[in-house]
């Protein structure tokens, strides 16, 4: 299937219909995703928005072939960077890719930080229609006025959604009154009840004190700029980088498009990204935290496969 990065088809079928590894960026939910496919006879399908970008590797930290341990990986690099991402589309590639995984007998193992794509590939979610004209109208306004000013609209129509969105997300504040207008609801009602669309799903969270965590990332992004970042966003943007809605926004990618167009320097646009990821982490954290059905794991757990795995049984 299309964003399938292939590996052995081996190993005993076991488990719930789909597990989750769920938690903040840097918590090392890919190593452990990778540890229960290879016990399950599972295959990983990506949850993270911003894999779901080809060329963004090293700024969003997918695996290299080595490290997935001939684990199949699923809905990595289908997406340019110019196209927008839509949650919609990924929960119908999710639902195909579960599909795929379990009609050969083996066991999904969804990993990533995005929670509304997680809850979109787990749960029985609708998402609202869209109307064109009425998007460009809130993306006009949005250009002119601001997100600020959009916001505070959105808090006088739907406090909780106003809540749950920050005032600089112009895209989602967009969405948000977008969906609004159309529907005559507020955008909150559109979030139901934690309810599975499978049978049995395990969810597990890993998770990590905040001084660790922040520590972790700091050396998460140290590692990025050495890897080659800088080099990664430049040949992305020559190939458009900076005409796409959502990829420009990812952490690393927007701070450093700013140095390179002069607004920041290098030194400057590392501590950003740093401060930034810290900031989306914690925001990561709670959303997880909000979902009674997820089964929480000191990332450093001692045998935290193991006790991982118990969870699945």
């Amino acid at each position: 299937m299309t964003g399938l990065t292939a590996g052995p088809a081996t190993g005993r079928v076991t488990g719930p219909d789909v597990i989750a590894v769920v938690g903040a960026t840097a918590a090392g939910k890919s190593d452990l995703a990778v540890e229960l496919a290879l016990r399950l006879g599972g295959e990983a399908v990506n949850a993270d928005s911003m894999q779901l970008y080809r060329g963004m590797d090293i700024g969003t930290a997918k695996l290299a072939a080595d490290e997935m341990r001939g684990v199949p990986h699923h809905l990595l690099d289908i997406w340019d960077v110019r196209e927008t991402a839509s949650v919609a589309e990924y929960q119908r590639l999710a639902a195909e890719a579960v599909a795929e995984i379990r009609g050969r007998g083996r066991t999904p193992v969804l990993v990533g930080g995005s929670g509304l794509y997680v809850r979109a590939a787990l749960d029985q979610l609708e998402f609202p229609g869209t109307d064109p004209a009425v998007r460009a109208r809130l993306e006009d306004e949005l250009a002119e006025a601001g997100a600020g000013a959009l916001h505070a609209r959105l808090r006088a129509r739907d406090p909780a959604a106003a809540d749950a969105i920050l005032p600089g997300n112009g895209r989602r504040i967009v969405r948000a009154l977008e969906v609004i207008e159309i529907s005559g609801r507020p955008f909150s009602a559109t979030m139901p009840e934690y309810r599975y669309r499978y049978g049995a799903v395990v969810q597990i969270g890993l998770s990590v004190p905040r001084p660790e965590l922040d520590e972790r990332i700091a050396l998460r992004v140290g590692r990025m700029w050495d890897a080659g970042l800088v080099d990664e966003v430049r040949a992305l943007e020559a190939a458009g980088l900076r005409d796409g809605v959502t990829a420009p926004r990812a952490l690393g990618y927007a701070q450093v498009l700013r140095f390179l167009a002069g607004e920041w320097t290098e030194e400057r646009a590392k501590e950003e990204t740093i401060r930034a990821t810290r900031r989306f982490a914690r925001r990561q954290e709670s959303w997880f935290r909000r979902d009674p059905r997820v089964a929480w794991l000191p990332c450093d757990a001692p045998g935290l496969a193991d006790r991982a795995l118990a969870l699945t049984r």
